[in-house]
């Protein structure tokens, strides 16, 4: 799922391209994509855009009038920016946007239609749809302590709720853990002080480094290659392989549809996490430390 620096790489490439243009036309190839009726989608059209925010992980495109188009686009959904009145071809397109000087298509890979458009006036339906997470650039080191321990969560739920941060998912989740060599199952409240500081501090910089990779990576084109899983992340999408600080190979706990990667020398003193289908399967034999995984795989 894009997260905040995608989000905020798609809207650094959009920016110069639609504020200040009308859109002339919308095209929805999928009556799902669309997830409110009132106002009309209609509306939006012959519009000019004079904004684009964040909120979450979505992308809110402001018109006149106080209008706004918010996509939201889940798991598998990308943008692409193609020349002008360009077709919707492949079962994957979802909608088209045309403006003047080019069309932002709407794209969902896989079968499930996950990927929404809400069409909303005003200031507060705006906010009705915000989860309501901190704002991790607005916020000092008080503010992220007081959000993240409100209820007793694991690192790993507390920075990958909406409602607790904004913008955070799987992938910068594992980045910033490993930054901060935490565990990702330990309790917020039972971090230290120092812990804290070194949480917050890897949570700011961690993203920035990444917005600032990704506008990088946009400044000659549109971010066509957003992705979770990249060659230069630390630990996500990297199990197996080494640890790129103390070399050691990257772990996961896998749950649902989803795992969490991270080192077990830098973030867990040495201890293996366990994995729900594997630990149950192995019971007594479930390895607990990287020196009994290394003797077990020499069995």
């Amino acid at each position: 799922m894009p997260e905040l620096p995608d989000i905020s790489a798609y809207i650094s490439a959009l920016e110069p391209r639609i504020v200040g243009q009308p859109l002339e036309r919308v095209r929805l190839a999928s009556v799902f994509l669309l997830r409110t009726a009132d106002p009309p989608l209609a509306d939006a059209e012959g519009r000019v855009v004079r904004e684009l925010r964040r909120i979450g992980k979505r992308i809110a495109i402001g018109f006149d009038g106080d209008l706004w188009l918010v996509l939201h686009l889940m798991i598998a959904g990308r943008l692409h920016w193609r020349p002008p009145y360009a077709k919707l071809a492949g079962r994957n397109a979802l909608a088209a946007f045309d403006f003047p000087n080019g069309t932002l298509v709407l794209t969902e890979a896989g079968t499930k239609r996950r990927a929404s458009l809400h069409v909303l006036r005003g200031a507060a339906a705006l906010e009705e749809i915000d989860p309501g997470g901190i704002e991790v650039f607005a916020s000092d080191l008080a503010a992220f302590r007081n959000a993240l321990s409100l209820e007793n969560r694991t690192l790993k739920r507390a920075l990958t709720d909406p409602r607790i941060v904004s913008g955070i998912g799987n992938a910068y989740s594992d980045e910033i853990l490993h930054a901060a060599r935490l565990s990702p199952i330990t309790r917020t409240h039972k971090l230290s002080e120092a812990e804290w500081q070194r949480l917050y501090d890897a949570t700011r910089a961690t993203l920035q480094l990444w917005i600032e990779r990704l506008n990088d990576e946009a400044k000659d084109g549109f971010p066509e290659g957003v992705t979770a899983f990249r060659k230069e992340m630390a630990v996500h999408g990297r199990f197996g392989e080494a640890c790129p600080r103390c070399g050691e190979p990257v772990q996961r706990i896998r749950y649902a549809d989803n795992e969490t990667n991270y080192c077990a020398r830098c973030q867990t003193g040495g201890s293996l996490l366990a994995d729900r289908s594997l630990s149950r399967l192995l019971k007594a034999d479930w390895p607990r430390t990287l020196d009994e995984l290394d003797a077990l795989k020499r069995r």
